[in-house]
């Protein structure tokens, strides 16, 4: 019962979300970028990891981010700190879509601005998905590249893209050619 009610509580924000929309809204997901072997359920970045966050800023540099929405997790906060962006902290306990919801509202009180998600290889499709991109999205363990744009404008369909941001990935959408 309390899965059903958040799913339909999920569906009346979404369907809201093209009317408040105010304009254009883009939307960027990330997954966190390469953690830690250490440092138990919640480590901080490796190296690599480090240099990535850098790259998203680099990325991410001319496109005006006005907000950032990430997790409790060492992880996804220290992805977003090159931006210099303090970022809101959008709880992911409990069900995926929970965080889904919570995420929507977020970005709905960004609406008509660009907003930085920073999830998990487990949320971030849910995120995209929700947002009205494609569902069935996957993110595998060793893929950290991908960089997901959800663009909501008034009386549109949602526009979403695909594409890659610093180094290769080992195999999937994003591994070197």
């Amino acid at each position: 019962l309390l899965r059903r009610l958040a799913l339909a509580a999920a569906a009346v924000v979404l369907a809201a979300i093209p009317a408040a929309a105010q304009g254009k809204t883009t939307v960027i997901l990330v997954r966190h970028a390469e953690k830690a072997l250490e440092g138990g359920s919640d480590p901080a970045l490796s190296e690599a990891g480090q240099a990535r966050a850098r790259a998203l800023a680099a990325e991410l540099a001319d496109d005006s981010v006005a907000a950032v929405l990430v997790t409790r997790f060492v992880r996804t906060q220290q992805t977003a700190a090159p931006l210099g962006i303090a970022p809101r902290v959008v709880p992911v306990e409990g069900a995926v879509e929970a965080h889904a919801a919570a995420v929507r509202a977020a970005v709905l009180a960004h609406a008509g601005h660009k907003v930085l998600v920073v999830g998990h290889s487990n949320t971030v499709p849910a995120l995209v998905a929700a947002l009205g991109g494609p569902a069935g999205i996957t993110i595998a363990d060793t893929e950290y590249a991908n960089l997901f744009t959800v663009v909501l404008e008034d009386g549109k369909p949602p526009v979403f893209t695909r594409a890659c941001y610093g180094a290769a990935d080992p195999s999937g959408p994003c591994a070197a050619k």
